[in-house]
């Protein structure tokens, strides 16, 4: 039986300490914000789990009604949504996320 989309993305989260839903993957990401995003994790040096949501439209709109966040890319710690490309970067620039990743991955 397949699982429905919101079943697939929680157990995605559950299985990954650090999720990053983009278009596009680490290596070719697809637009500028989801590269960004992923330029400011790459500065950590930790590995983290990327969704290519362009591969997926369920997964694609999906993540947008389980996070309530309108865009793609999101990124995710320990099942939390932390936000999009302008609050990563903001957590990033005042030292935030690197709190937040140590605390939780």
């Amino acid at each position: 039986m397949a699982l429905n989309v919101e079943q697939k993305i929680k157990e995605t989260l559950e299985k990954n300490p650090v999720v990053l839903y983009m278009k596009g993957t680490a290596e070719a990401p697809q637009c500028g914000f989801s590269m960004a995003t992923v330029q400011v994790l790459k500065q950590y040096g930790m590995s983290f789990k990327t969704i290519n949501v362009l591969e997926d439209h369920e997964i694609r709109e999906g993540i947008k009604k389980f996070s309530n966040w309108p865009t793609i890319p999101q990124l995710y710690v320990k099942g939390k949504f932390i936000g999009g490309c302008d609050i990563v970067t903001e957590l990033h620039e005042n030292g935030e996320l690197e709190q937040i990743l140590k605390s939780k991955a």
